[in-house]
């Protein structure tokens, strides 16, 4: 029986035991699967992607806000922060969460060129909309000057820095930040530019803080970096991506490592999938705590990465 593209292989796995059960035996799931399904049920029973590309969108993505909020409300996930480099968020996020009642949904806005740039006054109407959905800021991310430059483009981009300073208008989009006590995300800043957004965060007074996938391009935060920014009081965002896709094993690796060395306490786990061929977030999420897990982290180190870290991030507990 071959199952669908955009089925998670729990579901596949489900599917095989329902249809034993119903011929009366003969084909069986094989142990080692159900075991898989059922500890990927367990560790991502509470947990909180980070982020999560779904349409509406202006490039393919694998599933739309509504549906991903649904599979994560089946899946039993406490949360997930929907992510759109070039549109607002939080209204969707807003209108799903009405739909979608077993799981909170937020939603944010990126500064690149469509929503202005910098733009102070985007920021503050986010804040202010009904629902109080609109919990993140993210810098720049595809039009920052380090991604356009790490891919060799050339078009308009948005600075963050000027003369080795932030912008003033950057200052100004942090002060709204730590008056609404939203979520200061540095995006896809070289690590310097990062981290001096998370210096000017602290010295406002932000409380909520984190490193846009400092492992990942165009970031590539070396782990004294990442130090010095979970010693300023932000998270790191590590972003397991498909972790059983090519290059996995190697990767996960690369991220118990890093984990290790920041600091289980300092890290955030997140999927940052919704691209066609890529497992669904909330099935890449659970995937990423099992092959983790695989790595040596007990379940509570698991639960502080995936569930408590992004709870506070969000406010849901202290």
């Amino acid at each position: 029986m071959a199952c669908e593209k955009r089925r998670s292989r729990w579901s596949c796995v489900a599917a095989l035991a329902l249809l034993t059960a119903s011929i009366g035996g003969g084909l069986a799931a094989p142990a080692s699967a159900q075991s898989t399904a059922a500890e990927e049920a367990a560790l991502i029973k509470g947990a909180i992607d980070f982020q999560v590309h779904s349409y509406p969108d202006d490039r393919p993505r694998s599933i739309d806000a509504l549906g991903v909020a649904q599979l994560a409300a089946k899946r039993g996930m406490a949360a997930i922060v929907l992510k759109n480099h070039y549109e607002p968020t939080a209204g969707i996020a807003y209108v799903v969460q009405s739909a979608v009642p077993g799981v909170k949904v937020f939603g944010g806005i990126v500064l690149n060129r469509p929503q202005g740039g910098i733009n102070p006054a985007a920021v503050e109407h986010m804040a202010n909309l009904k629902g109080g959905q609109g919990k993140v800021v993210w810098m720049p991310t595809l039009d920052a000057e380090n991604d356009v430059r790490f891919h060799k483009e050339n078009r308009p981009t948005v600075p963050v820095v000027r003369g080795g300073e932030l912008l003033p208008e950057v200052k100004q989009v942090i002060g709204i930040i730590a008056k609404n006590d939203l979520v200061l995300e540095t995006g896809h800043l070289a690590p310097e530019e990062g981290l001096m957004v998370l210096r000017e965060g602290k010295r406002q007074g932000v409380k909520h803080m984190m490193v846009t996938h400092p492992m990942f391009m165009p970031v590539f935060m070396n782990v004294a970096q990442m130090k010095e920014a979970a010693a300023l009081g932000a998270y790191l965002e590590l972003t397991g991506g498909a972790p059983n896709g090519r290059g996995g094993a190697e990767r996960m690796k690369a991220f118990a490592d890093t984990i290790r060395a920041v600091g289980v306490e300092h890290c955030v786990l997140a999927t940052d999938l919704g691209q066609p061929n890529n497992p669904l977030p909330p099935d890449g999420m659970a995937e990423f705590l099992v092959a983790l897990k695989a790595q040596g982290f007990t379940t509570r180190e698991l639960d502080i990465m995936a569930k408590d870290n992004p709870a506070r991030l969000l406010g849901l507990i202290n």
